[in-house]
């Protein structure tokens, strides 16, 4: 045993695939697509982006923080999702934040676009009525404020860090988590991210940047499931999606001590920035991110059984990742999943659902399919188009780039 080795107790998701994790894991085992008609608000005829991956209600579920008066103060859907997530995730783990673990329990908890959406809805309010701002609105759009209320609500009173690295945060949200525990900062972090980027400025601004999915003009409409096609020679760009992701960070000496399951841990993990472009990826930093995660897991390249990648679906970064991963593999490069083509992209909160997925494979044996596949010469990859696929695995590579340059890699490995 490794007394501060960082080991998952606990994780909880919700996606564009579904409410509960069991439903959304067997739904992507079965190549379904969570990704439909945009219908998150009505953005007319000539609106450029028409689909989406869109998160599935949560207010019909018997939680206090679902009351319609704590609502009306934090009405950014960021909040509510957070702390159904962390919930959930406690109770997997059979753990409770009593008064003396509180001071041990951290908070990484975080978000890439935070709750823009009610400022933006509060200035739509202040053009058209003159009506002022709630009191509680700019605290909506503080994105360390998910963090905050992680804490007001359980009781966490350890550090809490915003981890905010774009699509990368909820995979940075984990390496930060690592060192917490690492300096003996904590014993238990409560990591994550959540994202809820529907909003009209945000989806066409990604669409006028070239990101995100846009159908061809004089094209006959495709089916939305087909629209993210990650590794695909006809890929168009991200679809946009909501969703968040928890996961229980604790140190295995804690873990042993009170008795918690675990059966998977962080063995390695590295950040690199780019310092190159605002969104384009750069071949030599991600390869070493790559790289450098594997060799502090300190094992080589051909000891990883799998790929979780970041694969986006767009023309660059989709090669970037490929290129970087054939020069650290060679040719000996595993199988690798892209979880975006089922359910989108939901920014922060992608890598840190990805990262579970990630977990669900090593605990059952089976890889997702990625979907819409077809092949393009110029990415050599095996990519699970066939179908879920079984395969033995003990240590898995996941992937996460975000704009700004920044990229964390993570290597789980699973404990037998």
């Amino acid at each position: 045993m490794n007394p501060k080795r960082p080991v998952i107790i606990g994780y909880d998701a919700i996606s564009p695939l579904g409410l509960d994790l069991a439903t959304q894991w067997r739904r992507a085992l079965a190549g379904e697509s969570g990704v439909g008609r945009l219908t998150r608000f009505a953005g007319g005829a000539a609106f450029p982006v028409k689909i989406a991956g869109q998160a599935p209600d949560i207010d019909h579920l018997p939680y206090a923080f679902l009351k319609p008066r704590e609502q009306a103060r934090w009405p950014s859907p960021i909040f509510k999702y957070a702390l159904l997530t962390v919930e959930r995730a406690l109770a997997h783990a059979g753990l409770t934040i009593t008064p003396e673990l509180a001071p041990r329990v951290a908070v990484t908890y975080s978000s890439a676009v935070g709750g823009q959406d009610a400022v933006l809805a509060a200035d739509r309010k202040l053009q058209a009525e003159g009506s002022l701002p709630l009191p509680c609105t700019n605290p909506n759009s503080c994105i360390n404020m998910v963090g905050g209320k992680i804490s007001m609500h359980t009781g966490a009173t350890g550090p809490i860090v915003s981890t905010i690295t774009a699509c990368a945060t909820g995979v940075t949200a984990l390496t930060m988590g690592a060192l917490l525990l690492a300096q003996g900062r904590a014993d238990v972090v409560l990591c994550g991210a959540v994202d809820f980027a529907l909003v009209e400025p945000i989806v066409a601004g990604f669409a006028t940047m070239g990101g995100a999915f846009v159908p061809k003009e004089n094209q006959p409409d495709e089916s939305p499931e087909q629209a993210s096609r990650p590794f695909s020679i006809d890929r168009r760009g991200f679809v946009v999606a909501e969703g968040a992701g928890c996961i229980l960070l604790a140190s295995e000496a804690f873990a042993r001590d009170r008795g918690l399951a675990y059966n998977v841990a962080i063995a390695g993990w590295s950040m690199t920035s780019d310092a190159h472009h605002f969104v384009a990826p750069h071949l030599p930093t991600v390869r070493r991110c790559i790289g450098e995660s594997i060799a502090q897991a300190g094992i080589t390249p051909g000891d990883v059984s799998a790929v979780n990648a970041h694969a986006a679906a767009t023309r660059v970064g989709d090669k970037v990742e490929v290129d970087a991963l054939r020069e650290v593999f060679g040719d000996r490069l595993p199988p690798v999943t892209a979880n975006k083509s089922l359910m989108g992209h939901a920014m922060g909160a992608s890598s840190a659902i990805e990262a579970i997925f990630a977990c669900e494979g090593l605990r059952t044996g089976m890889l997702p399919p990625t979907i819409n596949y077809r092949p393009d010469p110029e990415l050599p990859i095996d990519c699970v188009a066939e179908g879920s696929r079984k395969v033995d695995q003990t240590f898995v590579l996941k992937n996460a780039f975000g704009f700004g340059g920044c990229n964390t890699c993570v290597v789980f490995e699973r404990l037998r």
